[in-house]
């Protein structure tokens, strides 16, 4: 059998990596959302808190306000979906997508290199251990890891996580409530503060993408 792909298959494979572009910039604008709305809502809203985001400091932040259950439902779901976009995204898009990380960041750092190194010695330790990561997620995609092996990783991985931030909520309980109130007149100008950082950051990062595209235009490199 021939290997080329019939022009039905060529169409799916291609709505396919559109989505998963779609589905990774809707959840990087929800997740920032959710972020900087985090210390005003978490403790009237954690449900929809944990939906748009459910890093770190929120998981351990709406454990006082939400049933176990919920908790875990909505937390895996949305950190095992953003594992899988981000794992195809980095799979089917390889170097760009890597490259995107490095323009969103600058430079990539050392620790991300490290990453690099260790995925390929130990990829599965890595995927577990740093199951929230997105570069993480990206390079196990661009190392080729097989999907099904993947994804029994980062599901052991989000568990471990869920486990520990429900059992750091509960044991800081008292102090989570007493932070969240004596914020409670302040909130909404972290909220603001948040979103002002976000927008700096990202304008930030646009001047410096002007930049370059200004200097390539002014001093083309010789083919």
């Amino acid at each position: 059998m021939s290997d080329a792909l019939s022009p039905r298959e060529e169409d799916v494979s291609t709505s396919r990596k559109k989505l998963i572009l779609v589905a990774s910039a809707t959840l990087f604008a929800l997740g920032t959302f959710g972020s900087n709305v985090g210390p005003a809502w978490v403790d009237e809203r954690p449900a929809v808190v944990l939906a748009l985001s459910s890093r770190n400091r929120n998981l351990f932040a709406a454990v006082p306000f939400i049933d176990p259950l919920p908790f875990v439902l909505i937390g895996f779901t949305r950190v095992f979906v953003a594992g899988m976009v981000l794992f195809f995204l980095g799979r089917w898009y390889g170097d760009r997508a890597l490259g995107w990380t490095e323009k969103q960041v600058g430079e990539l750092p050392a620790i991300y290199r490290w990453f690099a190194k260790a995925m390929d010695r130990a990829g599965w330790l890595v995927i577990i251990f740093f199951c929230g990561s997105n570069l993480v997620w990206m390079m196990a995609g661009h190392r080729r890891i097989e999907p099904i092996k993947y994804a029994s990783l980062l599901a052991t991985g989000i568990a471990i996580r869920l486990a520990v931030m429900w059992a750091g909520g509960k044991a800081f309980e008292d102090q989570i409530r007493s932070f969240l109130e004596w914020m409670e007149d302040y909130q909404w100008y972290v909220v603001g503060g948040l979103f002002a950082l976000s927008f700096l950051q990202s304008a930030r990062k646009n001047r410096s993408r002007t930049s370059t595209v200004s200097k390539d235009l002014e001093y083309p490199s010789e083919q």
